[in-house]
């Protein structure tokens, strides 16, 4: 039974506890719980909760209730002035926050505008041209908008930085140092992820003043309704295994992970001519083709999805049931982030990951991450051959290039042009 104190007692307002009630929203979570009050009265935070906990509403609901106590001192008609920015470090994710925001808006007077890479970026700026409360944005395009001087920060009184390990690992320090020097000293910050490592400890120390640290679970743990198993494979075998697992078991809307932007196409590719429906969405397609294949998804038109980690955050299906990690990632917390995609809303899920010989250092660094070990199995009929000797030449190779990606991911590779959002 719903209870309207739940929210109420935190102190959001009649009309955006009504809004949480239709959307059938129950009781608070736990993230929630904790930063909506803070958040209310002004005070710095820095939240980890793992995926599907509720982070988004646990931001964007005070916000909302802190805007609309708060109106500009602005003539009648005028357009509204930016007031609160929220950071997303993929286009997927910001789409998730703008329609979260413009649902918890509803019948206000708020106006809420999106900006990400991959578009025009003219409709954007006509958006901003006639004025936004709330700008949802990814940090590469919203760099270009201030160099074309569409975006305006006098009147910002908050910032979120969502997934902030997410948006270090792809690199965009130097855009958020950039941004930073442009926006107001005296401004709220929010700082939500589902992880938490030492490259976010060290850039919260220069983000937030005497934050709210919010940890709801363990350190770095995955979604406690999602069973994980893990299937020893050779590498030439995977793409046989996954099409076997799909089609003997009748399985529907399945999320593929793959580690790069070719390596989604041609499975993608193979999977079709296995006789399931299957496509790609990755960093080099457009931002039409991606939003047509995820609508394809979700109602069920395609069977399977293949995507690299640019996905892996902003995806929210409710129905979502399996995911498969057809590589380990390079950065071992991307694992949380990619089985966090099922097991949603308190539903069960099931992830896979198949495991060659030379990924095995990766499982390693994934099971450091959890904070335990991940049971390896055989499925019958694709047992690895174990006469097949490792290829040191092969994992070195692997080694150096994860090296190379983080070394890029925080900036220490000084050699590359910032990576466009």
């Amino acid at each position: 039974m719903w209870s309207i104190m739940g929210f109420l007692s935190l102190g959001l307002n009649q009309d955006i506890v009504n809004t949480a009630k239709r959307l059938g929203y129950d009781q608070p979570t736990p993230v929630q719980l904790a930063a909506i009050p803070a958040i209310i009265n002004q005070q710095d935070v820095m939240a980890r909760a793992q995926t599907g906990t509720g982070k988004t509403a646990a931001f964007a609901l005070p916000l909302v209730h802190n805007l609309c106590a708060q109106p500009l001192g602005v003539a009648a008609g005028s357009k509204p002035e930016l007031r609160t920015l929220v950071l997303t470090p993929t286009r997927e994710l910001a789409q998730q926050v703008f329609n979260s925001f413009k649902k918890y808006a509803k019948g206000s007077s708020l106006k809420t505008a999106i900006a990400y890479g991959g578009v025009s970026i003219k409709p954007q700026i006509e958006s901003l041209n006639h004025g936004a409360d709330i700008l949802v944005a990814t940090p590469g395009r919203l760099i270009d908008l201030m160099f074309k001087g569409s975006v305006e920060f006098s009147h910002l009184q908050s910032i979120v930085f969502d997934e902030a390990d997410r948006m270090l690992d792809m690199g965009f320090i130097t855009d958020i140092k950039r941004i930073l020097k442009r926006v107001p000293s005296n401004r709220q910050t929010l700082l939500f992820s589902a992880t938490f490592d030492d490259e976010i400890f060290k850039l919260s120390k220069t983000l937030l003043t005497d934050p709210l640290l919010i940890e709801v679970d363990t350190k770095n743990t995955a979604a406690v309704d999602v069973e994980q198993v893990v299937y020893n494979v050779d590498e030439d075998r995977k793409r046989e295994l996954v099409s076997y697992l799909i089609g003997s078991k009748n399985w529907h809307q399945v999320l593929i992970f793959t580690r790069t932007k070719q390596g989604a196409d041609h499975l993608a590719k193979e999977m079709c001519k296995d006789g399931l429906k299957t496509q790609s969405i990755h960093g080099d397609k457009s931002q039409g083709a991606r939003e047509k294949a995820l609508q394809e998804f979700k109602d069920g038109k395609i069977r399977a999805l293949v995507a690299t980690d640019v996905a892996a955050r902003g995806l929210d299906i409710e129905t979502l049931k399996y995911v498969i990690n057809y590589e380990l990632p390079f950065i071992a917390e991307d694992y949380i982030h990619r089985i966090g995609r099922t097991g949603r809303a308190g539903s069960s899920g099931l992830a896979i990951s198949l495991l060659s010989v030379e990924e095995n250092y990766l499982l390693e660094e994934v099971e450091a991450v959890l904070g335990e070990r991940l049971s390896q199995q055989w499925f019958e009929g694709f047992e690895p051959d174990l006469t097949k000797p490792a290829s040191n030449a092969r994992k070195n190779s692997r080694s150096a290039q994860k090296r190379r990606h983080k070394d890029r991911a925080y900036g220490k590779d000084t050699g590359n042009r910032r990576r466009k959002s």
